[in-house]
């Protein structure tokens, strides 16, 4: 793995055999938890971030701004930390501490208001 953005999507299966009847189908799982942030949300960042400095949307050192009311938020900042652009988060007041500490230990720079006002930012009111 050259970077931390390669731990995103190598994740390991595992089969679950007693599922289905034996001989009846080969089911597996894939363990998203093992991404670098623990979600399959990693996956999405990555891809939307890559494809939008791809594109010319997102410039070097353009900054990506993002409302988010779950763990979409921390995997748009780790990507960000990596690839190296600044982030802005909007959440309401109703977010997590935790996931607040873990955004911002990605150095994103935090918004918070209150989910009323939050949802009316995100909308351009």
């Amino acid at each position: 793995m050259q970077n931390v953005l390669g731990g995103i999507g190598n994740t390991p299966l595992v089969e679950l055999r007693k599922v289905v009847p034996p001989g009846a189908a080969r089911v597996v799982a894939k363990l998203e938890w093992a991404n670098p942030t623990g979600s399959m949300k990693d996956r999405m960042a990555r891809a939307a971030i890559e494809r939008a400095a791809s594109s010319g949307r997102l410039a070097a050192g353009g900054t990506v701004v993002e409302y988010t009311a779950g763990t979409t938020g921390i995997s748009l900042a780790f990507v960000c930390a990596a690839k190296g652009y600044p982030i802005e988060i909007v959440f309401s007041d109703a977010f997590s501490e935790e996931k607040r500490r873990t955004m911002q230990a990605f150095g994103a720079t935090k918004y918070v208001g209150e989910a009323t006002v939050a949802v009316a930012a995100r909308q351009g009111e």
